[in-house]
């Protein structure tokens, strides 16, 4: 793997991440995902999609090769009952021909997990079967109220150029060598802000690379997912690790778009 400058420590976890990790379910090949890997991206994160055949693929490639070791797989599991979490986990755990993942992902919780689910995590965890517990979900504020807790080594937020809110309701609260580490997603804001007709007036849209390039600007997050569909979307990913942080003039047309996509662009999220 190159790109030794863009490797950063998974906040408590004392994992060494790339910045831009690559996400399953949207039919890219194993080829893909194995380029990836080559230039430092290793943070492999493997959800409920059925388009996932490749990663997992590019996965067991991987770890023939013997580099099982700089491989972190996160496994995202979005069972609300423990019993079926932990049926689905080792179903997947056996589909890729490893003995346990680096991460189990509970996903989309927007308030705090019931205690049945998190002692079923737990209880993974300490067979070994699962080294550190991640949590995803929409409701910013209570990342830091969890991370107080101490259950959760890392957590998946939403983040990019037109929904900036974790910047003043997660990150400041997350920081230092002893937090939680930081995942973000959605950052071209379900493909909205690449998307001519959602530009404000005169503006050119944004490229995936400059949307994982905004994200790599801030310091407060460790790994930003790319979710490409075919190698060249995710080649074109991998250009925004050369390109580096923005520039301020960058910085400030790519908010300018962001808050104008925010605006203009129904969702159901805020």
């Amino acid at each position: 793997m190159n790109n030794e400058n863009q490797i950063r420590t998974l906040g408590n976890t004392g994992l060494k991440v790339g910045r831009l990790g690559v996400a399953a379910s949207y039919g890219a090949p194993a080829e893909a995902f194995e380029e990836a890997f080559d230039k430092g991206c290793n943070y492999f994160y493997l959800g409920s999609g059925r388009h996932s055949g490749g990663m997992k693929q590019a996965i067991r490639n991987i770890c023939d090769k013997g580099y099982r070791d700089k491989l972190v797989v996160a496994i995202h599991n979005y069972g609300r009952i423990g019993l079926l979490t932990e049926y689905f986990f080792k179903k997947t755990l056996r589909s890729l021909n490893i003995d346990h993942a680096d991460v189990l992902i509970l996903g989309w919780h927007n308030r705090r997990p019931a205690n049945m689910l998190l002692d079923r995590a737990l209880a993974l965890k300490k067979k070994g079967l699962v080294k550190f517990l991640g949590m995803s979900g929409h409701k910013r504020s209570l990342f830091p109220k969890l991370a107080d807790e101490g259950l959760f080594d890392l957590f998946h937020i939403r983040y990019n150029a037109a929904h900036r809110g974790a910047e003043q309701d997660a990150f400041p609260f997350l920081t230092g060598n002893d937090s939680p580490g930081i995942i973000t997603y959605t950052a071209t804001r379900w493909r909205h802000l690449l998307n001519p007709k959602k530009m404000p007036p005169g503006e050119s849209p944004l490229s995936a690379a400059d949307c994982y390039r905004f994200v790599f600007s801030n310091p407060a997050v460790a790994v930003c997912l790319s979710g490409p569909a075919n190698i060249n979307q995710m080649r074109e990913a991998l250009t925004a690790l050369d390109l580096g942080p923005l520039e301020p003039d960058e910085m400030k047309r790519i908010k300018l778009i962001g808050d104008y996509v925010h605006k203009t662009s129904k969702s159901f999220f805020g």
